[in-house]
């Protein structure tokens, strides 16, 4: 009855990204800036690759489901935070912090199997060039895309409810601006032994993807050494470039995040989060469209019908 009395009535307060009152206007700031471009800059990547019909094929269309994962991931945390620093509140109930733990693991889960498949197929592509449109068929990218959301909303579940179950006595402050699996478990006053090796098993999930990029990339570049002219060589890396950009930029801050030990997590590292929740995603679509052509000229089209209508 306690578990239940406890979960229906508890509210946690966020304590946001800093201590600091001048910094966290400067974090309202730079949510309220970045928030809207990720939505335009992801929506118009979708657009213009659906518009487009020179786009349809498989780079692209994983693209669309990466910003597509990419507007909701940031849609989790921001806009709540942005209300909570409007009425000058900065609570969040039980039940709300789970959702939001939920989605944020499900999203980075899903976000980073769809960068693994973008990674084969670009490998595939110009290490299999005659067999890629066979071996990278709609039916393929379907199941690699359906994958992706299947295994990211599976890894979320088990700490969703093992989160569920946990005791909180008294600090009920998450060192953080949003929901997060490890200032959750630091306030818990259970024994969260069980859900540390969860979490742990985890990251070992979320890292599967990451050895299937490197892998990939290790594939393509000793196929790429293998081209008689730098033409090729140059054509193959500006192909690899952004996408190469973009995981250096979300790998980068969720290692620095997650994979070290549960005791050393602190205030100031929510900052961190900062990185791969707002920015990253807000910086993808400028990654793809700047350093693509192709998407150049989709979007360029977009527009010119936009305008003439």
């Amino acid at each position: 009855m306690r578990q239940e009395n406890q979960s229906s009535t508890l509210d946690f307060i966020l304590l946001g990204v800093t201590s600091q009152q001048k910094q966290e206007e400067f974090f309202f700031i730079l949510f309220l800036f970045v928030y809207p471009i990720t939505l335009i800059g992801n929506l118009l990547i979708i657009l213009a690759i659906h518009s487009d019909v020179s786009l349809h094929n498989p780079m692209y269309f994983l693209l669309a489901n990466l910003s597509f994962v990419d507007i909701f991931f940031s849609s989790v945390t921001i806009p709540k935070t942005l209300v909570n620093y409007l009425l000058h509140s900065k609570a969040i109930s039980f039940g709300g912090c789970l959702t939001q733990m939920y989605f944020m693991i499900a999203l980075g889960n899903t976000d980073s199997y769809i960068l693994a498949a973008m990674a084969y197929d670009r490998a595939v592509a110009i290490s299999h060039p005659l067999h890629y449109t066979t071996i990278m068929s709609l039916r393929s990218c379907v199941l690699l895309v359906f994958g992706s959301w299947v295994v990211g909303s599976a890894n979320a579940l088990p700490h969703t409810l093992l989160a569920a179950k946990l005791s909180f006595c008294g600090n009920q402050k998450v060192a953080n601006f949003y929901c997060d699996i490890v200032p959750l478990l630091k306030l818990s006053c259970s024994d969260i032994q069980f859900n540390v090796k969860m979490m742990y098993l985890g990251v070992g999930v979320f890292s599967v993807p990451l050895l299937c990029i490197t892998i990939s990339y290790v594939w393509v570049f000793s196929t790429v050494l293998q081209f008689p002219s730098t033409k090729g060589v140059r054509k193959a890396f500006s192909t690899c470039g952004s996408h190469l950009t973009v995981v250096s930029l979300y790998y980068g801050t969720v290692m620095g995040m997650y994979f070290r030990p549960l005791t050393s997590y602190s205030l100031k590292d929510a900052v961190i989060t900062v990185m791969y929740i707002a920015v990253t995603p807000t910086l993808n679509p400028f990654i793809y469209s700047l350093r693509n052509q192709d998407m150049k000229v989709a979007l360029g089209k977009l527009f010119s019908r936009r305008i003439s209508s």
